[in-house]
């Protein structure tokens, strides 16, 4: 058995000691990576796609350096490795860091390309500051990619060489590779300009000022209400899931305010990474507070050491009302230190599985602009509520916006030209949409 220290360095950055600490609680052996191997890679992604040429190119330019180049899922299964030195080759296959290994926290404690992940912000681990031994022989410097349209994370850039070689300049290489890579996908998928999403936000839910009534009447809408204030009223932790911009914050203020219409509500959006620490001194103390709930927006890009923090400032014990509610994509996404606090999950179904919340909807926003009622001509309606809505509420909402600000009549004129292309195609065959809908019911 391989003989570790019971804490990295001295020197180790708090990032590396959480990352311990984390490894620790998921029961990383310290002796050696215990393989997870998978029989199948995804080389059909855009940022595959990217990421491999970006690579290929950096490979190209190094000559013999003894350095491995990686990319990696957003979960730390690799996906590609180059590298011509044969030793350093083999040493990485005898740690499974190896293209269909996954090399994440959970299987292979503290390691570069793992802490860029789980915090979402560049990371460089030397030699003494990994958690298991043998990977000790390498400094791995690593650098998280950002889907450039939705911000998501799409996966990781991770650079390795010897612990004694200069590491210098290996993390700053990684960062270059992931620029470039993020910008190809940029170009590549058509260039369109960003839309920035809502970060670091934090607001107060006046519940006096709530819609007189949720404009939303489909089933599966009121259903996932339902169950939200179920889950509230027994004292569970809730995690609200579903795809961007579906409601997942309307449904937990929805569920908390239906509950306790005098409990105060505060909507917090996490920033960049960079900024989180200041994010959770800005509104985490408000947990301590009587009648205040925090709904935690998009929990799933915590990173993992924000995740812990929050977990240890929460008051003890479960009481009548639990102070927090998460909202994230999915469970799975929920970094592992909040999801063991998840005793309900409630689902938010997609717009487009409910077009009859669509006309409430624009009626609703439209007014919400306007200060006034709005009306909507028959053909308007029937394109708003055929179209798909990629982006959900949030394109509804942005689109009609943009139509309520120049009429106080809303035809086909006004909308964007992607919502009637679309509204075409989705009707053209609605048909089957519809069938489909029906036998899923």
């Amino acid at each position: 058995m391989v003989e570790r220290p019971a804490s990295p360095v001295p020197s180790a950055r708090p990032r590396v000691r959480a990352s311990w600490v984390r490894s620790e609680r998921y029961g990383v052996s310290p002796d050696g990576v215990e393989p997870v191997f998978t029989g199948a890679v995804d080389t059909g992604s855009l940022f595959y796609e990217c990421g491999a040429e970006v690579l290929s190119q950096l490979h190209g330019t190094l000559g013999t350096e003894p350095v491995g180049l990686m990319i990696t899922d957003h979960e730390g299964l690799v996906l590609a490795r180059w590298s011509v030195d044969a030793d350093m080759n083999r040493s990485l296959d005898r740690v499974h860091l190896a293209p269909g290994f996954y090399f994440g926290e959970q299987t292979a404690g503290t390691n570069g390309l793992a802490l860029a992940l789980a915090d979402r912000v560049p990371a460089l681990v030397r030699s003494g500051e990994h958690f298991v031994a043998p990977l000790r022989r390498y400094t791995c410097a690593a650098v998280p990619v950002l889907d450039p349209r939705s911000g998501d994370l799409v996966g990781s850039i991770n650079l390795t060489t010897w612990s004694d070689a200069s590491s210098d300049l290996l993390l700053a290489l990684a960062q270059s590779a992931a620029g470039n890579t993020s910008a190809l996908m940029h170009v590549r998928a058509g260039g369109q300009p960003v839309r920035p999403l809502p970060r670091g936000e934090v607001f107060h839910v006046v519940a006096d000022r709530l819609p007189a009534g949720d404009p939303c009447a489909s089933r599966g809408w009121q259903e996932a209400v339902g169950a939200a204030r179920d889950a509230v009223s027994a004292g569970r932790v809730l995690a609200v899931v579903g795809e961007p911009g579906a409601g997942k914050s309307a449904v937990a203020t929805l569920a908390r305010q239906g509950s306790r219409r005098r409990e105060r509500v505060l909507v917090a959006r996490p920033p960049a990474a960079e900024d989180v620490e200041s994010w959770l001194a800005l509104w985490s103390p408000a947990l301590a507070a009587p009648d205040t709930c925090v709904v935690v927006a998009g929990a799933d890009a915590l990173p993992a050491w924000a995740a812990d923090e929050l977990v240890a400032v929460l008051p003890d014990g479960a009481g009548p009302v639990r102070p927090l509610v998460l909202t994230a994509s999915s469970f799975a996404a929920l970094p592992p230190a909040l999801a063991g606090l998840v005793d309900a999950v409630v689902e938010v179904p997609a717009l487009r599985l409910r077009p009859e919340d669509v006309e409430p909807l624009a009626r609703s926003f439209a007014r919400e602009a306007r200060h006034c009622d709005v009306r909507f001509t028959p053909r308007a309606v029937r394109a708003l509520t055929t179209y798909g809505w990629p982006e959900n509420v949030r394109e509804l909402r942005s689109v009609v916006r943009e139509a309520a600000g120049r009429t106080d009549l809303v035809d086909l004129a006004h909308l964007r030209p992607e919502v009637l292309a679309g509204a075409t195609v989705r009707s053209a065959g609605s048909s089957s949409w519809s069938a489909t809908r029906s036998c899923a019911a």
